[in-house]
């Protein structure tokens, strides 16, 4: 007896969880697992990935029982903001620092959204850039560029 697909979300969700997992396990076997009391730096790796692998079984087995929508039209621009905007960030980190990454990794993921409001992500770019200052750079100490290389610091 063949399965039917009754939730094609489910399914490809699931798929991808799957996937994700047996990608960190793999990527983990190189890395000492150690014990749960004295954990290995592959430790958390295997067990996050176990835990997605099973997510993801559950949720293909899900879409095998439950009816769900058809998957809907592949949002093409949004992937490529949100892949783009994060690729500039990486390379704009060191070199502009928190201030200049930030706001515009948020500005240009917010405009993949088909909601995008320019008040709201100027909005939402500020507190988070200022929030993440506070916390990361100044409250933790953490070693990040608030203004990079281009900025003389």
């Amino acid at each position: 007896m063949i399965a039917r697909i009754r939730n094609p979300r489910d399914f490809w969700a699931g798929l991808i969880y799957i996937a994700i997992g047996v990608g960190a396990v793999v990527l983990a076997q190189d890395y000492k697992m150690g014990t749960a009391i004295r954990m290995g730096p592959g430790y958390f790796p295997v067990v996050l990935g176990g835990l997605l692998m099973a997510i993801g079984i559950i949720s293909v087995g899900r879409s095998l029982v439950r009816e769900g929508e058809p998957i809907g039209s592949f949002a093409l621009k949004g992937l490529l903001l949100v892949v783009g905007g994060m690729l500039l960030t990486g390379f704009l980190f060191r070199k502009a620092g928190l201030v200049v990454a930030l706001p515009l990794l948020i500005m240009i993921t917010s405009y993949a959204s088909i909601k995008f409001r320019w008040g709201a992500s100027l909005a939402l770019a500020a507190g988070l850039t200022a929030f993440c200052m506070l916390i990361f750079a100044y409250g933790l100490g953490l070693p990040l560029p608030v203004l990079g290389k281009w900025f003389g610091a």
